[in-house]
């Protein structure tokens, strides 16, 4: 990751106002009440509405971000909500988790840069067991359009930083399908994803 990735999400999550809010994801609520507590990874958590939730609802919760302006906003988020969450700073290589650790991973728009993510999803491919499940939010290829149209929906504006269907079957080979399609939805959360836009949504358990 590069200082000027850093310092980008630094700025974002440093004011006093949560960027995308305090609330979860609505996709994310909705799977998680689909399964019974258990471990579960938050990768690139940002300022952690996401982990808090899960631990409101009994999970054991570790996530991780490049951003220690993120980490401090989660630990306020936690602290205020009466729960705890192990959330760790760096990249995931530099990270102690270990194979097959967690029952879940949630990648809630984990936008990480284009270069890397596909090799970014085989590697968290290696913490959670068998049988555990994949949780997947984020913008599709689809989206640019959207954000020509409304900026304050937000979302990376180059293309190769987006998903597609064809792009996550590849990357995660080896899981069940429990759903994966491209979708419209409406966006309301905090400062920076309002308005409509096209999402690739993924659940999946993995297999071998």
């Amino acid at each position: 990751m590069t200082d000027n990735w850093i310092s980008k999400w630094d700025d974002r999550y440093r004011d006093n106002e949560f960027a995308y809010g305090e609330a979860p994801n609505q996709y994310l609520e909705e799977q998680l009440h689909k399964l019974p507590p258990g471990k579960i990874l938050f990768p690139a958590e940002g300022e952690g509405r996401n982990a808090v939730f899960a631990a409101r609802m009994g999970w054991q919760v570790s996530a991780f971000d490049i951003s220690k302006e993120g980490k401090k906003k989660a630990l306020q988020l936690a602290e205020k909500n009466h729960v705890s969450i192990d959330y760790q700073v760096g990249i995931l290589s530099s990270l102690d988790y270990t194979k097959e650790q967690f029952d879940a991973i949630a990648l809630i728009y984990a936008h990480f840069p284009a270069e890397i993510k596909s090799a970014l999803h085989r590697e968290l491919d290696k913490y959670l067991r068998i049988g555990g499940t994949i949780i997947f939010e984020a913008f599709s290829k689809s989206h640019i359009a959207f954000i020509e149209k409304n900026e304050k929906v937000g979302g990376p504006k180059d293309i190769a930083s987006l998903f597609s269907v064809e792009e996550i079957s590849q990357d995660f080979p080896n899981y069940e399908v429990i759903e994966l399609k491209e979708k419209e939805i409406e966006l309301h959360e905090g400062l920076y994803h309002n308005g409509q836009a096209s999402v690739i949504r993924f659940v999946g358990r993995k297999t071998k």
